[in-house]
C-alpha cells in the first residue's frame, strides 16, 4: 500500500513538473539560464536581436557551443521550420522561445528519475521513496526545468553514476562494460563545464577499483583503460572542431560587418584561428582560476556551499548528511583507535550507520573541491541532488522530517519559481504584444525600453528581427539615482521623435526614485508578483496597504 501511494505521488510531481514548464513559470533564477544557450541560439538560428554573453564572443570564447546548438539551437530550429512550412503561421512568439528549450530540458530531467530508479537497489535505497524525495524537491521542479548548464552537469553525473553502477541479477557486481560510454559522458561532462571533473572523480575511482578488482588478465585491464582513453580524445576532437568552426565563422562574420575585408585580412584570420584551435574549457580554467576574475563576479567565504547553500537547496537533507558525516568520521575513528590498540587489521568504513556511507563520499566529495573556489553560487549544487536522494531513502525506516521536508519545498518553489524575479517574464510577454500590435505594424513607432535594478532583460524573448531598428533596449541594471534620472532627463527633452515611445521598468521598490526625476507618466502598468532580493521591500511598508506595490515590477510610460 505504501509503494502505491509513492508511486501515484511521484506520478502527480512528475505531471506537476511538466505542468509547470509549459504554464510558464515566472520566477527568474539567474541570467545565467537565458545567456548560457537560449539568447544565444536565438540570435544565430532565429536572427533575433539578443545580447552576446562575454564567454561567445570570438574573443574571448569560454563555453562550447556543441550543448546549446543540441538543446535550445533544435527547438528553435524546429519552430522556425514549422513557421516556414506554414504548419504554424505565428510560431515564433514570447512564449514558444521561453518555453520550448525549458521543455526539451524538462524532458531531460527525467533522466534523474531513471537514474534514481535504477541506482536505488544499488546503493541499497527504496526507490520510491528516493523518486519522491526527488521530485517532490523545488530543486528539481524549477533549477532542473531551466537552461543552465549546471541542470546537464546534473544529467551528466546522473548518467555517469549509472554507467559505473551495474549489477548482475544475482546481486553480485557485474564486469564493467561500458569503458567506451564513460569516456565519452566524462569529457562532454568537462566541455559543457570543467566543473565537472569535481563530481566524476567518486564515479570514476569508483568504476577503476571495479575493474581492478574484477579483472585478472592485465591485457583485459589495459583494453578498459584505452577505450576509456580513445574515446575521451575523440569526443574531445568532436567538441574542439564544433567550437573552432563556430568561432572562426563568428569572427568571418565580424569582419564583414565592421568593415569590407580585402583577400589578405580574410587570409590572415583564418591563419590566425587555424592556427590556434579553441579549447573552451581551458579558456574557462584559464579565466576562474585568476582570483581578480571571480571577485567580478562576487567572491564569498570558502564554507558557503557547507553552511548556506546546501541549506537554500535541500534544506534538512542537507543538515542530516553534515550529521550522518560526522557521526560515521567518529565511529571511524574510534575503530582506528581500536585498531591500534587491539592490532586486528586496518579498519573499514562498514560501521552502523544509516545508508551507504560512499554515497556520502559522492555526495560530499565534489562539494569540497567546488568550495576551494571563492566564487559559490547554489546552483553550482544541482547536481548534488542524486546522491543526496538516495542517501536519505533507506529501505524499511520512515523518511525523518517528512512535514519539514514538504514545507521547505513549497517555500522554495513559490520564491524561486514564481517571486523572484517573477515580473520580468511576464513584463517581456506585454512588451512583445504591444511591439507587434497590428497598430505598430501598420505605423511603424519607435520604443525605447529602459530597464533598470532588474535582472538582465533576455532581448530574444521581445521577438524584434535584428534589421528592426525600431527597437532600443537599455539596461541600466543597478544605476543610481543620479545617474537614472540624467538618462531619463536625457530621453524625455528628446524632441527629434515624433512617434516615440519611451517605457522605463523598475521595480516597485524603486518606483519613488522615478518620480524624483521631474517627468510625468502617460501609463502605468503593474505587473504582480515581483521580489527583487537586491531592492528588498521593507517590512513596515509590507505590512502596509502599499505591500501589492512593494513586489511588483512597475512598466511606466513617459508622458512626452
Amino acid at each position: 500500500g505504501a509503494a502505491m501511494v509513492a508511486r501515484a505521488l511521484w506520478a502527480l510531481l512528475a505531471a506537476l513538473r511538466a505542468g509547470w514548464c509549459l504554464l510558464p513559470q515566472s520566477g527568474y533564477l539567474h541570467p545565467d539560464e537565458f545567456f548560457q544557450a537560449p539568447e544565444v541560439m536565438a540570435g544565430d538560428i532565429l536572427n533575433l536581436q539578443v545580447y552576446y554573453p562575454w564567454e561567445y564572443l570570438s574573443s574571448s570564447p569560454c563555453r562550447t557551443v556543441v550543448f546549446p546548438l543540441m538543446t535550445s539551437g533544435v527547438t528553435y530550429w524546429v519552430i522556425k521550420s514549422l513557421q516556414q512550412l506554414d504548419i504554424c503561421s505565428s510560431c515564433i512568439n514570447s512564449y514558444t522561445l521561453l518555453v520550448s528549450p525549458r521543455l526539451l530540458f524538462t524532458i531531460f530531467s527525467f533522466i534523474l528519475d531513471y537514474s534514481v530508479y535504477r541506482l536505488a537497489p544499488f546503493w541499497g535505497a527504496d526507490p520510491w521513496k528516493a523518486l519522491v524525495l526527488l521530485a517532490g524537491s523545488y530543486v528539481t521542479l524549477v533549477f532542473y526545468t531551466r537552461t543552465f548548464t549546471n541542470t546537464l552537469e546534473g544529467l551528466l553525473f546522473a548518467l555517469l553514476m549509472v554507467l559505473v553502477s551495474s549489477r548482475k541479477s544475482s546481486g553480485c557486481l557485474a564486469e564493467p562494460t561500458s569503458s567506451s560510454l564513460i569516456g565519452v559522458v566524462t569529457t562532454a561532462g568537462f566541455f559543457n563545464r570543467p566543473t565537472f571533473l569535481a563530481f566524476a572523480l567518486m564515479p570514476l575511482l569508483s568504476w577503476a577499483s571495479l575493474i581492478v578488482d574484477s579483472q585478472k588478465s592485465i591485457k583485459t585491464l589495459i583494453n578498459h583503460f584505452l577505450k576509456f582513453i580513445l574515446c575521451a580524445c575523440f569526443t574531445a576532437f568532436v567538441f574542439i572542431t564544433a567550437d573552432t568552426f563556430y568561432f572562426t565563422s563568428m569572427s568571418l562574420d565580424n569582419l564583414y560587418l565592421t568593415n569590407q575585408p580585402n583577400k589578405s585580412s580574410l587570409i590572415n584570420v583564418i591563419i590566425q584561428l587555424h592556427d590556434k584551435m579553441i579549447v573552451t574549457p581551458f579558456n574557462f580554467l584559464s579565466y576562474n582560476l585568476n582570483p581578480h576574475n571571480l571577485a567580478l563576479h562576487g567572491t564569498h567565504p570558502r564554507v558557503t556551499h557547507f553552511t548556506v547553500n546546501g541549506v537554500m537547496l535541500f534544506g534538512i537533507l542537507h543538515i542530516l548528511a553534515i550529521g550522518a558525516g560526522f557521526k560515521m568520521l567518529k565511529q571511524y575513528a574510534h575503530q582506528l583507535m581500536l585498531v591500534r590498540w587491539c592490532y586486528r587489521g586496518p579498519p573499514g568504513l562498514l560501521v552502523h550507520s544509516e545508508g551507504s556511507p560512499t554515497l556520502l563520499l559522492f555526495y560530499f566529495v565534489p562539494l569540497a573541491f567546488l568550495s576551494l573556489f571563492s566564487h559559490q553560487e547554489p546552483r553550482f549544487l544541482i547536481p548534488l541532488i542524486l546522491p543526496l536522494v538516495l542517501f536519505s531513502a533507506p529501505p524499511n525506516r520512515a523518511v525523518k522530517w517528512k512535514l519539514l521536508i514538504v514545507l521547505f519545498n513549497l517555500l522554495g518553489a513559490l520564491l524561486f519559481g514564481c517571486l523572484h524575479q517573477g515580473g520580468l517574464i511576464p513584463c517581456l510577454f506585454h512588451l512583445e504584444q504591444l511591439i507587434h500590435s497590428p497598430v505598430s505594424s501598420s505605423h511603424p513607432r519607435h520604443y525605447t525600453l529602459l530597464f533598470a535594478h532588474t535582472y538582465m532583460p533576455p532581448r530574444s524573448l521581445l521577438n524584434i528581427k535584428k534589421t528592426d531598428v525600431h527597437v532600443e533596449v537599455i539596461d541600466m541594471a543597478g544605476a543610481g539615482e543620479e545617474t537614472l534620472c540624467q538618462t531619463v532627463e536625457q530621453r524625455a527633452s528628446n524632441s527629434t521623435c515624433s512617434d516615440c515611445h519611451f517605457f522605463i521598468i523598475v521595480p516597485g521598490t524603486v518606483r519613488d526614485t522615478i518620480t524624483k526625476c521631474g517627468v510625468s507618466f502617460k501609463n502605468e502598468t503593474l505587473i504582480f508578483p515581483h521580489l527583487s532580493m537586491e531592492d528588498p521591500p521593507l517590512i513596515p511598508v509590507l505590512s502596509s496597504g502599499n505591500w501589492r506595490s512593494q513586489l511588483g515590477l512597475y512598466i511606466l510610460q513617459l508622458n512626452r
